[in-house]
């Protein structure tokens, strides 16, 4: 029985650590933190998004193992929402704009002239999407 527990949370380690260094990996590819600084002029902090993003990570990461709940005000609920939703929009225009998905997706369905629309559509699609997914599967 002692094995099989420690197997167990070895692997669960190896996981943890794969995981974590693709996840590290994945925003020093991308250069997420120097961007942001740079985007917004705030390289004096750089020291506190790098903090706040391993912090973050750490902490989120123990509180999905754990079952528990936070029992929020659904009012005190929005601005988390607002945030995560914030975060994962430049987690997801950093990828588009370090790849140039955009341009080259643009140029491959003849929308060369029109990349505004195609973001457009992007966008609305998601909002769509979203709200389809709140309002009908959330609800039930």
């Amino acid at each position: 029985m002692v094995i099989k527990i420690m197997t167990v949370m070895m692997i669960g380690f190896a996981e943890g650590i794969a995981v974590g260094g693709g996840f590290v990996a994945f925003l020093s590819v991308l250069g997420v933190i120097p961007r942001l600084t740079q985007l917004t002029k705030t390289k004096r902090f750089i020291r506190g998004y790098e903090w706040s993003v391993i912090s973050g990570t750490v902490l989120f990461g123990w509180l999905s193992l754990r079952n528990g709940t936070l029992g929020f005000s659904p009012l005190l609920l929005i601005p988390f929402g607002l945030c995560a939703g914030i975060f994962v929009g430049m987690l997801a225009a950093a990828l588009t704009e370090v790849l140039n998905v955009l341009p080259i997706l643009a140029k491959r369905i003849g929308f060369d002239e029109k990349i505004l629309l195609l973001l457009m559509a992007i966008v609305f699609g998601k909002i769509c999407g979203s709200l389809f997914h709140w309002l009908y599967f959330v609800n039930q």
